[in-house]
């Protein structure tokens, strides 16, 4: 009997393994807002450092259950490692500040805008720093998305700070992530370490002048607050394990699939006005998407 099926080459495994772990990452940030509006009552703040300590608590028992401690305990000898991941901590925490404080001002259109960004600060990027390059079906997916994002901005009528915050603020997370040789799961606990002093001295501060920083007489708030700790790891560690194995540009085209779950729960639960403008661009931005799948399903036939 001939065999007809062939089996996968290392690379093969590696691509196919980070393609499954981004757009399971991206699945779950595009319906993220549904959790966060369990701690609404929360300020950000308090909810950022919640994350993060629970972060810590959830990553590091995993780690501990699987035999994986070492690598943590390498990472933390590394000084150098240990800067970098410092600066991508800070920058993911205020990433999670601004996505959920928007979120709890009804702001989830300048999410999803915010998140159609970021693939081009990705992409550019990556062709800035990694020296990776598109080819021509690809720049006009990316000329296409351009023109959708300067029709979002005009529609907007004033400066998307909050947009503009997320996009930059995880495109950089991203870079310095897929630069710095460590395993995802490990990165991001030594990640959740070297903040949660700051955060856990924020918490006892905030209590101390009379902030419900532990709503102990509202157990499903608390048990909601708890969770962030999972929502938090999970996503990441899958876009971690993504980032490391593909170029960024494909990291950052497949982030379109999060804003626009933003987009249609925006429109759909939480009723925000949807403009004429706001949808042309929606429409065109998934143009740009298709061209550029289509095209990159053309060349893996190819290869």
């Amino acid at each position: 009997m001939t065999e007809i099926a062939h089996a996968r080459t290392p690379e093969q495994a590696e691509l196919r393994l980070g393609m499954m772990a981004g757009l399971s990452a991206y699945l779950l940030w595009g319906f993220l807002p549904i959790y966060y509006t369990l701690t609404d009552t929360v300020p950000a703040l308090v909810v950022v450092a919640h994350r993060v300590i629970w972060s810590v608590g959830f990553v590091g028992l995993y780690l501990a259950l699987v035999g994986r401690s070492g690598e943590v305990r390498a990472i933390l000898a590394d000084r150098n490692l240990l800067s970098r991941l410092f600066l991508s901590a800070c920058v993911i925490s205020l990433n999670w500040l601004t996505f959920i404080w928007a979120i709890d001002v009804g702001r989830v259109l300048e999410v999803s805008f915010g998140y159609f960004i970021n693939p081009l600060v990705s992409i550019v990027i990556g062709m800035v720093f990694l020296g990776e390059r598109l080819n021509r079906t690809q720049t006009a997916a990316v000329g296409l998305t351009v023109f959708a994002i300067a029709i979002q901005a005009v529609s907007l009528g004033a400066l998307p700070w909050v947009s503009l915050a997320l996009a930059f603020s995880f495109a950089t997370y991203g870079y310095l992530r897929k630069t710095s040789p460590v395993g995802a799961t490990p990165g991001l606990l030594v990640e959740a370490l070297l903040v949660s002093p700051f955060f856990l001295g924020l918490l006892l501060y905030l209590g101390a002048v009379g902030e419900n920083v532990l709503p102990s007489d509202d157990p499903g708030l608390m048990v909601a607050l708890i969770g962030t700790g999972a929502v938090t790891a999970l996503p990441l560690i899958l876009f971690a394990t993504g980032a490391r194995r593909l170029p960024l540009s494909v990291m950052g085209f497949m982030q379109y699939l999060a804003p626009s779950i933003h987009f249609i729960l925006a429109i759909s639960i939480w009723n925000e006005p949807l403009s004429q403008a706001k949808l042309a661009s929606f429409v065109l931005i998934w143009i740009s998407l298709a061209i550029f799948s289509i095209d990159m399903l053309r060349r893996g036939r190819r290869r």
